[in-house]
């Protein structure tokens, strides 16, 4: 039963989660927000519902790039590199990033007859970002489901995984992960050196991806 719309951003995460859930995902919605990354993942977010046949929708929020600040919305030099932990990738938040986009997501479900919006957030997120830790997705899922009329509920399964996990995971889905996209610098090529690439080589080291694909 199509019961789900997903947030998708085109990366390996929400990507992952599109092709595990996809016999429930009736709809897919992405954010441009004019990150440094969008126009890249989007290009992936596209693909991955075309191959599905899940429609595929994006919304355009230009005020997050306008009267926000963070590194992923000032240029690629902006992009911290080295290790992925909470004091290097502080500068990348995005100011309740997740808060703005579930709440628009839960009203395209609603308006959609969906029951679950569908959030691939997941446990190496959560010292970084509180808008991804599981004490947001209890409130927003509550503060979801009090707000529409049939009740739309806030799906998280990756919440407590590590991304080596998820990558597990979409192995047995058989994946082909360079058709996502994680460099937060944006660049035609990952730039290898940034956070999320060096947390995207690790997750598919430990996960054993590359054993399988020499």
């Amino acid at each position: 039963m199509k019961d789900s719309l997903i947030v998708l951003s085109g990366g390996l995460d929400s990507t992952t989660m599109l092709y595990e859930y996809q016999f429930r995902i009736g709809m897919a919605l992405s954010f441009h927000y004019g990150s440094n990354h969008n126009d890249k993942e989007l290009e992936f977010a596209k693909l991955h519902c075309e191959r599905l046949g899940i429609p595929h929708m994006v919304i355009r929020l230009p005020f997050i790039k306008q009267f926000f600040k963070s590194s992923l919305l000032s240029g690629a030099d902006a992009i911290p590199e080295g290790n992925y932990d909470d004091e290097n990738m502080k500068s990348t938040v995005v100011p309740f990033r997740n808060g703005i986009m579930l709440s628009i997501a839960a009203g395209i479900a609603e308006n959609n007859k969906l029951q679950y919006v569908m959030l691939a957030n997941h446990s190496g997120d959560h010292t970084i970002y509180p808008d991804c830790r599981p004490e947001f997705v209890e409130a927003m899922n509550n503060a979801i489901c009090f707000g529409t009329w049939n009740g739309v509920q806030l799906l998280t399964p990756y919440t407590h995984l590590t991304k080596a996990e998820i990558v597990r995971h979409g192995m047995k889905l058989g994946i082909n992960y360079d058709e996502t996209w994680s460099c937060y610098k944006g660049g035609d090529k990952p730039c290898g050196v940034c956070g999320t690439c060096r947390e995207r080589e690790e997750a598919l080291r430990d996960a054993g991806y590359y054993d399988q694909n020499p």
